[in-house]
């Protein structure tokens, strides 16, 4: 089986993660998507086991083929993170960790129009039981809250002239695919927009993407209560790749890690970045950064 996902930061999350060696460990890998960081660490630790969290069953069972080797060491489960760590049982992990960015195999072989370079249905959802898709958000969503969600997940600066062109364009017909939704995209934007350092879509698409999924909804909850099911002394790193996410995260732990009675202690004053190297062989990987954390 082919594996399209790159794992970004290994050697960093491998030095800062290390479970107990005097007794069996587990490690909840929250994204576990293909499975890359949950093999790593599960080739290198004997007595760790890990819990494989995902909500999309189709990239899940990459992940179960690619761990079977490892038999009971691993166990996974088909839920959103957040659900998982609202039940979990205080001071019962010793690691945990968020790769908060969308696997390359979405983009690559999902069929679910997440990418604006292929020509897909557009759809989006990583659970694909979720009632709401991004063809609900691109054809059914009034002008102005399309915008405000291009505005805000995308920091997308022509936001209104976008809104407003998917909803002149829809007038003839649904929008049906992430081929057209690019179109539409790329000609509502001026011309000098058209030929910067990434696609005009870029921040469209991820906006439409976050708001079908939740993604940041889900960042806060989910870290406070992974930090409550952390054993004392147990650690924590998250990975993010674009402002909106590492700003959840950075603010969470400040909040947490300072004060009288600090409930964290921070690990990574500024966040890690990927090396020259890494950067050089995985281009995607530039803009991610990895904060760390330790529960006190």
């Amino acid at each position: 089986m082919e594996y399209v996902h790159y794992s970004v930061m290994r050697q960093e999350i491998l030095e800062h993660l290390i479970p107990p060696q005097d007794t069996e460990a587990t490690m909840v890998d929250c994204t576990c998507g293909e499975g890359g960081h949950t093999h790593l660490f599960l080739s290198t630790y004997p007595n760790l086991r890990v819990i494989g969290l995902d909500r999309d069953s189709s990239i899940q069972q990459k992940a179960i083929q690619r761990m079977e080797c490892f038999a009971d060491r691993f166990t996974p489960k088909n839920i959103w993170f957040d659900d998982f760590f609202a039940d979990a049982q205080e001071n019962s992990f010793d690691l945990v960790l968020f790769d908060l960015g969308i696997s390359s195999y979405h983009y690559e072989e999902s069929e679910r129009g997440f990418s604006f370079r292929k020509d897909e249905v557009l759809d989006m959802r990583l659970d694909k039981t979720a009632p709401i898709s991004a063809l609900d958000v691109v054809n059914g969503y009034q002008e102005e809250r399309l915008a405000d969600v291009i505005y805000q997940f995308g920091e997308e600066r022509y936001s209104r002239r976008i809104a407003r062109a998917i909803v002149e364009r829809r007038k003839t017909g649904k929008i049906t695919t992430s081929e057209e939704l690019a179109s539409i995209i790329y000609k509502a934007v001026p011309s000098g927009y058209r030929y910067g350092h990434i696609h005009p879509a870029t921040r469209s698409f991820q906006a439409i993407r976050i708001e079908v999924n939740r993604e940041l909804d889900r960042i806060e909850p989910a870290l406070k209560g992974a930090i409550k099911a952390l054993k004392h002394g147990g650690r924590m790193a998250v990975i993010s790749f674009h402002s909106l996410e590492d700003r959840k995260v950075k603010w969470l732990f400040k909040a947490l890690g300072e004060g009288e009675n600090p409930t964290i202690r921070i690990l990574t004053k500024k966040p890690l970045i990927p090396s020259d190297t890494e950067r050089e062989e995985n281009p995607a990987s530039r803009s991610a950064k990895l904060r760390i954390i330790e529960k006190r």
